[in-house]
């Protein structure tokens, strides 16, 4: 019997710390972000209740329990909007371009799940390296095998995960063992969709591979599943790697470009997210823009890969919605304060290799951890549940310890502005300065001890 999700804590409980959450796009508004340096998380029934001055709410609201992390940074947990869970077992996998990469490592690893028992057992570890990371929402893609899906659904159903997955869909240009049908893939994904989109927290997303493995039946197909179930997902890759972009030209020359494609299927829409954008021209970010699809910045995977630089600020003067993706296995860290480390180095990148290098600038600490909670959930159009501590939002949240390690520690002796400290953190920072992770208001326990960790210290109120 598969294991169901536990109920919140009962009563009311008061989360103190130093607490931070975005309100809206720090680059388009100078009051983005609500900050409180004593600060209270309210929470009741796995819903945030309230978020201000300690002092103000201890006093106003008498909370049944106070959870204290003093000289801890409470956030809206992390919101991953790219990631391949049957990768997990390859990450760092050496030395190649995307499409030999794919061929090397990622078709044969893929074709273990297969087994339902392996799909379990990378499942469970890949919900567990979510969580130990401080990720309480993410948009990923499964495998070919229906199975896949059905692992990962049912690992973060038992944790009470919001989590986006689907099957791919992938009927060309890949081994045999792993390619479908038009036909197949789409009565398989509809069947997943009927077992498991809207199931608790469980959101499907229809998941062709890339327009390279897709015939245009399949894509298609793919078209006509978002018809029949508007409020589901579509995710897929767009524009990562040259040789990719020019591939795609060539097995579609009647299309004005990449994302062309699967614009004539019916597949850019608001709920699309496309995972990286590197070489998009400008009449592709006006067509996001004017669909509503979003981009998920992968900078760990597209420097690692070597695919090339997101233009997260083209993308920023489109209006186009941008969340962030680990991408793992290209990318090579679960963490998206590492990731965020890693955007920092793309957009400073951009000011070495442009023309107009003045016109620049690199990513503030604040537009990044926007990019990791509310700019996530504006990607996949959950900002009305996930992402920030607005009243009646779902308790997701985590706590970080700035000085999780001695060299942080030290470092942080000179950090005099919580934007100093943001930064630090994003720079320097992974899975060590998560102290802890709560789901709906409940907080997850490794399965691995962690005592280096100090526990929060609960008093009564």
């Amino acid at each position: 019997m598969a294991a169901q999700p536990r109920a919140a804590q009962a009563g009311t409980v008061a989360y103190r710390g130093s607490v931070l959450h975005f309100l809206d796009d720090p680059a388009r508004s100078a009051r983005a972000y609500e900050y409180h340096e004593d600060g209270v998380l309210l929470v009741r029934d796995g819903k945030v209740l309230a978020v201000g001055p300690a002092a103000e709410l201890l006093r106003s609201h008498r909370p049944d329990r106070v959870v204290d992390h003093g000289g801890r940074l409470i956030l809206p947990g992390f919101i991953d909007t790219h990631v391949h869970y049957p990768q997990t077992q390859m990450i760092g996998s050496f030395g190649e371009e995307l499409l030999k990469w794919l061929d090397t490592y990622t078709f044969p690893t893929e074709g273990q799940f297969k087994d339902p028992a392996h799909a379990a057992r990378v499942a469970r570890t890949f919900v567990d390296e979510l969580l130990r990371n401080g990720t309480t929402t993410a948009l990923v893609f499964g495998t070919v095998h229906p199975q896949s899906v059905d692992a990962l659904f049912s690992q973060a159903r038992s944790h009470n995960l919001r989590l986006v997955a689907g099957k791919v869909m992938m009927d060309r240009n890949a081994p045999d063992y792993l390619l479908d049908t038009a036909e197949s893939s789409y009565a398989e994904s509809k069947a997943l969709i009927q077992k498991w989109h809207g199931q608790g927290r469980l959101l499907y997303a229809v998941t062709p591979r890339f327009a390279p493995t897709s015939t245009p039946a399949q894509l298609q197909a793919a078209g006509r599943l978002l018809q029949e179930y508007p409020d589901v997902y579509m995710h897929t890759h767009v524009s990562e790697n040259r040789g990719e972009v020019a591939w795609v030209k060539s097995l579609f020359p009647d299309a004005s470009g990449y994302l062309d494609v699967y614009n004539r299927f019916g597949l850019s829409r608001k709920r699309s997210v496309y995972a990286h954008g590197v070489h998009l021209q400008d009449q592709e970010f006006a067509s996001l823009a004017a669909s509503g699809a979003a981009i998920a910045f992968c900078p760990t995977s597209n420097l690692f890969l070597g695919s090339g630089l997101f233009d997260l600020q083209k993308a920023e003067q489109h209006q186009v919605a941008v969340g962030l993706g680990t991408d793992v296995g290209g990318g090579t860290s679960f963490s998206l304060l590492r990731t965020m480390g890693e955007a920092y180095k793309v957009t400073q990148l951009h000011k070495a290799f442009t023309d107009t290098p003045e016109a620049r600038r690199p990513l503030t600490p604040l537009k990044s951890y926007y990019l990791a909670t509310l700019g996530g959930a504006r990607a996949l159009g959950l900002e009305d549940r996930i992402g920030s501590f607005r009243a009646g939002n779902e308790a997701d949240f985590i706590v970080l310890d700035p000085n999780a390690t001695p060299l942080m520690r030290f470092r942080m002796e000179r950090a005099k502005t919580l934007e100093d400290r943001l930064f630090v953190l994003q720079t320097l920072g992974d899975d060590r300065n998560v102290e802890a992770t709560y789901v709906m208001g409940r907080r997850w326990s490794a399965p691995e001890s962690r005592q280096q960790h100090r526990q929060a210290q609960v008093h009564p109120h």
